[in-house]
């Protein structure tokens, strides 16, 4: 049977019909129908099962706060679950299956739970899963595991493809009603740039299913106007399909734009994520109407009136043709009477209130329609579909009273105004005593960094019920928002005057146990009135404790539905008040988006930014074997016809020790460190004195982080006195940065440092072995470069061959060693000039494994390898890295706890085997016998392990309980294959210990 109305439908075309399909059922809709609506047109009213209990479960809503109908869309890589109904607009060719249920929708087994309902009441899994243990691994988990999540994970590669987009804007809307429509007319004359963004694909929001007028117009007349004013706007940008995600800090927000599936033919991406900064924002994002608590509230065929008359305004669809309306406020009349005007069977209005009046009321009087006041629903009827309602007085058990045939019920308990994205970044709520709702308290905003409100609220989302204050609410949220009066007329509202609502939370008042255990708040977890109450009993008096315990508003919905009414029921059984147990926390995002508008283009080949410095080129032109560090590419060995990776490191290393070696050090994090307080501030962030540092010289310096960690070592060099130049680690250089930007806009605000990463600014180049100094005066230097004029840790800037550079006099190979950057656009030439003029000397290239191999052989450490996010530098013998003048740095006080400060700890030591091998990466250093588990007792594990062509032996380091105190000692190690090796505890300095080659 259709349900399609012969009038009505303002969003659809009759003249062009979809086809789909649902559950494998061939069915047609209108183009502009959403699937929701096409589903209603074609009396498809069971559309999937809840959650716990697999009731039938219809389609209760009409936009992005729809709980039930959750649906798995497309096939093969274009298969996506989870995607409402509601939302999801119509196009040929849609395939459509419901969810949760096996066999099929119509008879689904899981539907067993139901009846065993008083056994799995609220936090059943609780009690129910601890004793006996056994059964747990055994019984429970399995069938947990099995029953977890709605629909199906995708299992194809993803056929479409996403992206990101950034916009700088003046003011955003979020919102496009005639409270967002208005306020981007405003702000758009005064020529600020503004982005107004729809969630849905129309503008107006609700006014013209409401029937208002402006100015003399339909609402939709108004709207088009406006629209076409705002078109006119360069200033100005729309964007429908586009949900405002999330508000972030620093006037930054996310919004989430649905580009092509209402068309996935359309060659765009499917989904694109805007990542937009605002100097203020407005959210005007509207109200969701709330249900109300009877028995059996959540049988298909009841909804949300609002829902029942848009599906008739909007789509021409009648959820049923004999329609009962029950409702605590003044705006579930709308429905009744547009129902009526529909030519549909208005069977009766019940409405709670006992005396009740108002313009809608007596405009449903005239029309004919039943009212009955002072009642109740004391249960609705009905298994797949509703079938009628027994109504009751209010005030009473629900005992007694007469049954109304009908089928279709609409339910209407107030409106929440949506607070979401105010509340995303710490605005805080009030309590409106005469709408019974939370709604934004403009005394206490979300505040900017400047401590300025930035987000700003008008419309139905701040709480104004009707279009004439909202409009007036935008106009002053543009002039809040931009510092400027808004001088423009508003259009005459025509609407009616609205009554006082009925804080009724449940049908009857006095409803027993049976009918409170029928009574569904979340409808998609299952959630009764009666699992809140006994939540509350059993001591869960914090809503977010019940919201845990019970899991209300815990589904794909976020509670948009059953919050408000959850808070009453438990706020009633605690004897308190509402505002008094206050509200669950709101986190981004506003509605699922999806994962691929997150990772956008960062996927296959692009999955992360590839990072390749200014020689790149070359290293491929000369057949550099790459390896991945962090996002960068850098030569693991340059191997040679003939050789394996291994014969080219070994190669690498001798000429470099033995003559003149080449490294790509561009990668190596570079971060400048600038103003009045930037010696205060590297002393803080170092273990080590770095205000004392001299420009001119170079300090190596440990980063901890607040837990007393090591997080990241490298050279700072002093460039005046106000600049430092930190170097990081090739990983570290981002993290350490944002590490740096965190501790000063968060803690050290009135610090007076400006920092920079300036890593990709400069190609930097290590000139390393015994003739690195010749190779550099042949090339020629303005600068004196010998060891007395440029010592050790010294640096200086100079002009080398004709290229402007600073030199540094480090070495992290042991060897002399001059690390010299130069611009990065110069980069390529600096080194093809030096590769030329080394030619005498056997110049070599080496790779990061060669790097790796002469900083053991020297002992240096590797953050990464001696490090695990659990050493601290005491455990690596660094204490003289330690300063003992400091009263304070990052890490200081976690170091200072007692298991920190305990000698008896595992601490880095060398380890040389007995038959000169290699030793596997991470053996494990094993004492004898074994644990109660009946595992090794372990007492440290290798850390790094290398061939050493200049030992010509294995060496290793290893972090070993009492390591230093051991020296000599021959331990075990695990070989990786059930036996095991033995080593000798030695220093960490295997070459060159005085130090004497690096200082010529």
């Amino acid at each position: 049977m259709s349900h399609r109305l012969p009038q009505g439908g303002r969003l659809i075309d009759k003249a062009r019909t979809v086809s789909f399909e649902f559950n494998g059922q061939k069915m047609r809709g209108l183009a502009g129908d959403t699937l929701a609506s096409a589903l209603l047109a074609e009396d498809q009213m069971l559309v999937g099962r809840s959650f716990k209990y697999h009731r039938p479960r219809g389609i209760v809503a009409s936009g992005a706060e729809e709980p039930n109908a959750l649906v798995g869309l497309g096939r093969d890589a274009r298969f996506e679950p989870n995607q409402r109904v509601t939302t999801t607009e119509l196009f040929e060719g849609l395939e459509a299956q419901s969810q949760n249920h096996w066999p099929s929708l119509e008879n689904d087994i899981g539907v067993v739970n139901n009846y065993l309902a008083p056994f799995l009441p609220a936090g059943f899994y609780y009690k129910t899963f601890i004793h006996p243990r056994p059964f747990w691994k055994h019984v429970f988990e399995p069938i947990i595991r099995q029953s977890a999540g709605l629909g199906k994970a995708p299992k194809d590669r993803d056929a479409d493809r996403y992206e990101h987009f950034y916009a700088h804007v003046d003011l955003l809307i979020i919102g496009g009603g005639i409270a967002g429509l208005q306020a981007a007319l405003d702000a758009g004359k005064q020529g600020k740039r503004v982005l107004l963004v729809e969630q849905t694909a129309h503008w107006g929001g609700r006014a013209p299913v409401d029937g208002i007028e402006l100015g003399g117009k339909s609402a939709d007349e108004w709207i088009t106007a406006t629209l076409t004013a705002l078109g006119k706007m360069k200033n100005v940008t729309l964007r429908t399909r586009t949900m405002g995600a999330g508000v972030y800090d620093h006037g930054y927000a996310l919004a989430y734009e649905r580009v092509t599936d209402h068309a996935p033919s359309l060659d765009a991406p499917r989904h694109r994520l805007w990542r937009i900064r605002a100097a203020r924002i407005i959210t005007a994002t509207g109200a969701i109407e709330r249900p109300l608590s009877f028995a059996g509230n959540d049988i298909p065929g009841v909804m949300l009136a609002s829902a029942l008359r848009d599906y008739i305004v909007n789509y021409g669809v009648a959820a049923g043709k004999r329609i009962v309306i029950a409702t605590n406020n003044d705006d579930g009349y709308r429905s009744a009477l547009v129902a009526k005007e529909a030519g549909l069977e208005v069977a009766a209005v019940i409405d709670p209130r006992p005396d009740a009046t108002g313009d809608l009321i007596e405009a449903a009087r005239s029309a004919g329609i039943a009212i009955k006041q002072g009642m109740a629903i004391a249960e609705a009827q009905g298994g797949k579909r509703v079938t009628g309602v027994k109504i009751c007085a209010q005030d009473s058990d629900g005992s007694t009273g007469e049954v109304i045939a009908c089928d279709a019920v609409g339910m209407s308990g107030g409106w929440s105004p949506v607070v979401h994205l105010w509340s995303h970044c710490g605005g805080k709520l009030i309590w409106d005593e005469a709408q019974a709702c939370f709604r934004p308290d403009p005394a206490r905003p979300p505040l900017s960094h400047d401590g300025e409100g930035f987000v700003f609220v008008a419309g139905a989302a701040d709480g104004h019920s009707t279009a004439a204050a909202s409009l007036k609410s935008a106009q002053a949220a543009v002039a809040a928002a931009t510092g400027q009066a808004v001088k423009s007329r508003l259009p005459k509202v025509v609407e009616p005057e609205l009554g006082a609502l009925a804080p009724i939370w449940i049908m009857p008042a006095r409803a027993p146990i049976q009918k409170r255990a029928k009574m569904w708040l979340d409808f998609q977890n299952d959630v009764k009135v009666s699992d809140v109450q006994l939540a509350a009993r059993e001591g869960y008096e914090s809503v977010e404790h019940t919201k845990r315990y019970t899991t209300l508003g815990m589904a794909t919905d976020q509670g948009k539905l059953s919050n408000i009414n959850g808070l009453a029921v438990l706020a009633d059984a605690l004897q308190a008040q509402i505002p008094a147990v206050g509200t669950t926390t709101f986190r981004p995002p506003y509605t699922p988006i999806s994962m691929g508008a997150i990772a956008g283009e960062a996927r296959g080949a692009v999955f992360q930014p590839l990072r390749r410095t200014p020689i790149f080129d070359w290293h491929v032109e000369h057949g550099a074997d790459f390896e991945p560090v962090g996002q960068w590419r850098r030569p693991y060995c340059y191997p040679r016809a003939g050789e394996d990776r291994h014969a080219a490191v070994t190669r690498e290393i001798n000429a470099t020790r033995g003559s003149l070696g080449l490294l790509d050090a561009s990668t190596l994090g570079k971060i400048i460190v600038k103003g009045p307080d930037a010696g205060r501030f590297m002393d803080m962030l170092y273990t080590n004195m770095m205000s004392t540092l001299k420009p001119g010289r170079c300090r190596y310096g440990l980063m901890c982080n607040e837990n007393g960690f090591l997080m990241d070592d490298g050279v700072v060099a002093r460039l005046d006195e106000e600049t430092f130049l930190v170097h990081t680690t090739t990983g570290g250089a981002d993290h350490i940065h944002a590490h740096m930007e965190d501790w000063l806009q968060c803690e050290w605000w009135d610090f007076k440092v400006y920092t920079a990463n300036v890593t990709e600014r400069w190609a930097q180049v290590a000139v390393v072995g015994p003739n690195a100094r010749k190779l550099l005066e042949k090339l020629g230097s303005d600068t004196d470069l010998s060891a007395e004029a440029l010592p050790f840790m010294a640096w200086t800037d100079a002009k080398i061959g004709g290229f402007e550079a600073r030199v540094f006099r480090i070495s992290f190979s042991g060897e002399l060693s001059f690390e010299i950057a130069v611009p990065g656009s110069q980069g390529l030439d600096f080194w093809k000039s030096l590769i030329e003029a080394g030619a005498e000397w056997n110049i070599t290239p080496y790779g990061t494994e060669g790097l790796h191999v002469m900083r053991a052989e020297k002992g240096f450490i590797m953050i990464g390898d001696e490090t695990d996010g659990t050493v601290i530098p005491q455990d690596l013998g660094l204490d003289w890295a330690i300063s003992k003048k400091k009263e304070d740095y990052l890490g200081k006080r976690a170091q200072a706890r007692s298991f920190m400060d305990n000698p008896d700890r595992w601490k880095l030591v060398g380890l040389e085997t007995l038959d000169g091998g290699v030793l596997p990466d991470g053996a494990y250093v094993i004492r004898a016998g074994k644990n109660a588990n009946g595992q090794n007792n372990v007492q440290g594990r290798v850390t790094s392990t290398y061939y050493s062509p200049t030992l010509k032996r294995g060496i290793a380091m290893a972090l070993i309980h009492n390591g230093p105190d051991r020296m000599g000692e021959v331990v075990n190690l695990t070989d990786g294959k059930g036996g095991q090796i033995k080593a000798r505890i030695c220093s960490t300095i295997f070459f060159d210990p005085e130090g004497e080659k690096q200082n010529v």
